[in-house]
């Protein structure tokens, strides 16, 4: 792994010297578990010069990646890509399911300066038997970027031997919990996310294994109650790689029903059976129910209504015309009784020989019954009564 390190770094920096693209090729079989890691060492030498390296000027930059398969904004299906922090390497990791070639870009973007570089990584993934045997475990104080370095797996490979009873294992996949419908942890210690390990091998599952299969461990397990180790069976050398037995499970694909045969290419003729019959036309349908339903109904209806409402406006007004016609006769015999006494008074008025009251005639003085004209011989104009006359006084204006 050391070797391949080196190679990797060596390869990155001849094509960064040389100003192209750094492109890096993985052959893998399928069913395999890949993994990559995306290290900031190496594209820290693509964001400095020598000149600043030799200077003594070195860095440790943030840098954040971002990955996609060419000329596509996302990864292969298989494919995932996973980074926790801008100081932490990245790594793209997944299990192919069926051969092909993926050109994945990797863009790593720094931080501090905004530089960017590009690599590409070239997968190529080829077929290959599956293992017959295979298991997975959950590991519940791990979190996906703590188990994906190549150290780490070899650590839970190990502890996984032991209790499979065999060297021949290898790791076929590894999932985070979050991605299988878990829940995210408290962000306080002590809470991880969890991951799922599956291993495969050519040989039978061990006794340890088998006896989570037994229904005294499934009644435990359903049940909730503590679930014991069997004995001799707890191989974890380091409490973080423990398993959880309750969501172990066992796979055996030699008991798989083989899929069905995939269907075969005709020669796009068909047979000859005879002339060809068409179908009898569908009967006639009979449409005047449908007319009597849709039209005459809701017809009938409205017919119905109109009737009763012109009853109701003009029919039921009997009793409020006989009270109306009362009501006009009694206020035109008042205003007819009203215009009578009118002209009596005026008659009487106009009968009566006594003169006007002197209150009625211009310049009268209520006090002293005097009346002047208005005109005087002496004035040549006319005086303002309201301005110039005191009524209260008893001499008149002059």
């Amino acid at each position: 792994m050391a070797d391949c390190r080196s190679f990797f770094f060596l390869t990155v920096c001849a094509a960064s010297l040389f100003g192209a693209n750094a492109e890096i090729k993985f052959t893998i079989p399928v069913g395999k578990f890949f993994t990559y890691e995306l290290m900031r060492e190496t594209f820290q030498n693509d964001f400095e010069p020598l000149s600043k390296l030799y200077a003594g000027h070195l860095y440790d930059d943030p840098m954040i990646f971002k990955c996609n398969r060419q000329n596509y904004p996302d990864l292969p299906e298989w494919l995932r890509f996973t980074q926790r922090h801008p100081f932490d390497n990245g790594f793209l990791y997944g299990t192919p399911t069926s051969p092909g070639k993926s050109i994945i870009e990797i863009h790593a973007v720094n931080k501090r300066s905004y530089d960017t570089a590009r690599h590409i990584l070239v997968i190529k993934v080829v077929p290959e038997k599956l293992l017959p045997y295979q298991a997975e475990f959950f590991i519940q104080l791990r979190e996906i970027e703590k188990v994906l370095p190549s150290a780490v797996q070899d650590e839970i490979k190990q502890d996984l031997q032991k209790l499979w009873d065999t060297e021949a294992l290898e790791v076929t996949n590894i999932t985070n919990a979050l991605d299988r419908g878990g829940r995210v942890p408290l962000p306080i210690a002590g809470h991880f996310e969890g991951v799922y390990v599956k291993v495969a091998s050519e040989q039978y599952f061990s006794g340890c294994l088998l006896k989570v299969l037994t229904p005294e461990h499934q009644r435990q397990c359903v049940s909730g109650a503590k679930v014991r180790v069997p004995g001799g069976c707890n191989f974890c050398s380091i409490p973080s790689n423990c398993i959880t037995w309750c969501k172990t499970e066992l796979f055996d694909l030699t008991k798989l029903e083989p899929e069905p045969p995939a269907p075969t290419m005709g020669s796009g003729i068909l047979e000859a059976r005879g002339d060809f019959n068409p179908p009898e036309s569908p009967p006639s349908r009979d449409y005047f129910p449908d007319y009597l339903v849709t039209v005459m109904v809701p017809l009938i209806l409205a017919l119905i209504l109109c009737v009763l409402l012109a009853y109701i406006m003009c029919g039921r007004r009997e009793g409020v015309t006989k009270r109306d016609s009362r009501t006009n006769q009694i206020q035109l015999y008042h205003h007819h009784t009203i215009h009578g006494n009118t002209d009596e008074l005026r008659s009487m008025s106009g009968n009566r020989g006594v003169p006007p009251p002197l209150s009625t005639l211009p310049m009268f003085n209520s006090r002293t019954g005097e009346r002047a004209s208005p005109l005087r011989s002496d004035s040549p104009s006319i005086p303002l009564i309201m301005a110039q006359h005191d009524p209260y006084s008893d001499t008149l204006p002059r």
